[in-house]
């Protein structure tokens, strides 16, 4: 059977590797064309590069990079807006023509919360992403950035809330974590036969894990605890026009 082709959609270098790491390599390794645009940091810097090592590991293609600032790091993409203070319409369009380059049959992106943190760059990613998946199949908008393309389904990278009290012993508490309640995840998926691949592409964002951000708190656990809290990966799914199947086919 084909496996659909994905396109992962994320604000920052590693977040990819982090929320869907796991369906990005199974979809690379089953043969389906795979690929990554990140919505912040510019494309000369280190964590373009980094994001670059994680992508060759993930077997998904080079960097495709929107090329705005990280809302709490300006020197991510000096001289450029940040992404939540770009033109929407613009952030939109540039996302867009990505869509109809890449052509994909999924769209992997954040939830609409940003996943557990609530990062405004997370938030204002998915707004982006769920805006474009629709406008890239109306050829009457944005008609200099290709041919029309319609993504099938959407997947929305999420938590549910059973999973949050075992995350927060290794993340550290928050004053607020976001999660869905269980029965609004419609895809879990197991992604423990692929799981060295997504450690490996965590790790490759080296000046995250030596900052002690998320990739260096999951660089210090052993291996079984790795496994026990991110072999799994939840997502809502979201039929942007037509829901002509209900088959999950981030599973299948």
């Amino acid at each position: 059977m084909t496996v659909p082709s994905l396109l992962a959609v994320f604000a920052h270098p590693d977040d990819e590797s982090l929320s869907a790491g796991g369906v990005l390599a199974r979809h690379a390794t089953a043969g389906a064309p795979t690929a990554v645009v990140t919505a912040t940091w510019a494309a000369d810097t280190e964590r373009a590069a980094e994001l670059a090592e994680a992508l060759r590991i993930l077997g998904a293609g080079k960097p495709r990079m929107l090329g705005y600032a990280d809302a709490r790091v300006p020197q991510s993409a000096p001289d450029c807006p940040r992404l939540c203070d770009a033109p929407l319409d613009e952030a939109v369009q540039r996302l867009v023509t990505h869509i109809r380059e890449f052509r994909p049959d999924i769209i992997v992106t954040h939830d609409a919360y940003g996943g557990l943190p609530g990062h405004p760059d997370h938030v204002h990613t998915h707004r982006v992403t769920m805006l474009a998946a629709q406008a890239a199949g109306l050829g009457q908008l944005y008609p200099d950035t290709g041919a029309p393309w319609q993504p099938r389904v959407l997947y929305l990278a999420t938590h549910p809330h059973s999973a949050v009290s075992a995350l927060r012993d290794v993340i550290g508490a928050r004053k607020t974590v976001y999660s869905v309640p269980d029965e609004q995840v419609t895809a879990t998926v197991d992604v423990s036969p692929w799981m060295e691949q997504k450690t490996a592409a965590v790790l490759a964002h080296r000046s995250e894990v030596e900052r002690g951000a998320l990739p260096g708190v999951i660089a210090s656990l052993p291996p079984d605890t790795r496994k026990r809290l991110f072999a799994t990966e939840w997502y809502i799914r979201h039929a942007p026009v037509t829901a002509a199947s209900t088959q999950s086919e981030l599973t299948t």
